[in-house]
């Protein structure tokens, strides 16, 4: 592969890395920072891994099968008893998780504005709002994704310099990037947010579309990889900038930091950058899942869900409206767009079953070289079901007033149901052939 092909790949998956780094990537990976400092550089060093994990997972089926991720779900479950509930929980978890990254995407692109100018937030949640549905409208958006990439490269250098400028101590960079901790009380929320910004649910089924165009295994494993490892590095830099902030964090002490290193350059790109993101990500988010759900209810000649359908634009309307909704209301930004991303951290395990039951049992190529790959999801499957759970259970206590949710017990506890979960997940998958169907019932 020629030099120039190879940054003409990276380029056409940096629409992957593109998508996560937004306004939620930003607040929640400064917040952490500026909270318990290099304390949870771990959670970002483990979300990027897993991220690629996951995206190659869904990208191979495509390249293997000639199916997208979507296609693959359907097919698979469209003959089985489970076929109402698979096809209800995973579009439900995908509208779920994209309608609370549109609140988040709305707020951000608010307070990059509103860094600079004293306008309304309500006002500024409509005028978005109004412009993001006028673009969805266009039958192409290859513009507006060419430059939410550039914006991306733009940004992540400047949080790079700034990172390094800020010369964070190299022996706490090591230790929390490899030693898993929760180092106080919010810690495990953010590690969820951190989490949900980097690897998102509908990202899974736009990477799988794109890996269906012609691309090798070869040429998609290398574009994929350095694209999500360049914005997972851009994720790091971002707190180990909010690690420089004193007190807690805001978008106002971020700016500061940033004019601190920068100059005054640093608050308006910072400002632009928000805005940008913010509002770019609000029209990708509901055009994907709008292309998520073509894939599952779409496929064959089913022309009730084409791009220009009824069906297709009323539900990036309804992820519009949602996050427009909820953006609306007097809420704080920076913990509205944390727990948008703490939601997706919690919903993602359940995808990612879907997706390793569908890679395993729909894909012809699954021999003894896939073996690792499906090591490394159960893996990732098994961490993100112990932090889901783990949350779930301390949001109980919490309401019922009962125990401490500190208690390790809590934590032991958890960790032995997602173990149980993973086992009966490859016990139901381990004999199966590849290529064929079973619908037999366990």
């Amino acid at each position: 592969m020629s030099t120039k092909k190879r940054i003409l790949n990276i380029l056409f998956w940096s629409v992957i890395s593109a998508a996560f780094i937004g306004p939620g990537t930003i607040t929640t990976a400064a917040s952490s920072g500026a909270s318990f400092g290099t304390g949870l550089l771990w959670a970002l060093v483990f979300s990027t891994l897993a991220c690629i994990v996951l995206q190659e997972a869904a990208s191979r089926i495509s390249i293997t099968t000639g199916s997208n991720l979507g296609q693959s779900i359907a097919k698979h479950y469209g003959s089985t008893s489970a076929k109402r509930s698979v096809l209800f929980l995973v579009p439900a978890a995908i509208i779920t998780g994209a309608a609370a990254y549109e609140m988040g995407n709305m707020l951000g692109a608010v307070e990059g504005i509103k860094l600079l100018f004293d306008i309304p937030s309500y006002l500024l949640v409509l005028i978005i709002a109004t412009v993001a549905t006028i673009i969805l409208a266009i039958p192409s958006l290859k513009i507006i994704s060419t430059i939410l990439g550039m914006l991306v490269v733009i940004m992540g250098s400047a949080f790079l310099l700034t990172a390094i400028m800020v010369k964070p101590d190299l022996s706490e960079i090591i230790k929390g990037a490899f030693i898993p901790s929760l180092p106080g009380p919010g810690a495990g929320t953010l590690v969820l947010a951190l989490i949900g910004t980097t690897i998102v649910p509908y990202n899974l089924f736009l990477g799988s579309g794109l890996s269906a165009k012609g691309q090798s295994m070869k040429e998609m494993r290398f574009g994929l990889f350095t694209a999500i490892l360049l914005g997972g590095i851009f994720s790091m830099a971002v707190l180990l900038t909010g690690a420089a902030i004193n007190g807690s964090f805001s978008f106002n002490a971020l700016s500061a930091v940033l004019e601190q290193k920068m100059g005054i350059s640093g608050k308006y790109l910072l400002a632009f950058g928000l805005f940008a993101a913010g509002f770019t990500s609000a029209v990708t988010a509901p055009l994907a899942t709008a292309v998520t759900l073509k894939s599952i209810f779409g496929h064959n000649s089913n022309k009730s869900w084409s791009t220009g359908s009824r069906r297709f634009r009323a539900t990036w309307l309804i992820i519009v409206f949602t996050g427009t909704l909820f953006a609306s209301l007097d809420i704080k930004p920076v913990p509205a767009i944390i727990l948008a991303q703490a939601l997706n951290g919690f919903l993602l395990p359940f995808v990612s079953i879907f997706l390793y039951i569908v890679i395993i049992k729909r894909d012809p190529k699954h021999t003894k070289h896939t073996i690792l790959p499906n090591i490394l999801m159960l893996t990732v499957i098994y961490v993100t079901l112990i932090l889901g759970i783990n949350s779930a259970l301390r949001a109980l206590l919490r309401i019922i007033g009962y125990g401490t949710v500190d208690n390790p017990v809590y934590l032991v506890i958890t960790s032995a149901a997602a173990l149980i979960i993973v086992l009966i997940i490859a016990a139901r998958t381990r004999n199966h052939k590849p290529g064929t169907k079973n619908t037999k019932r366990s």
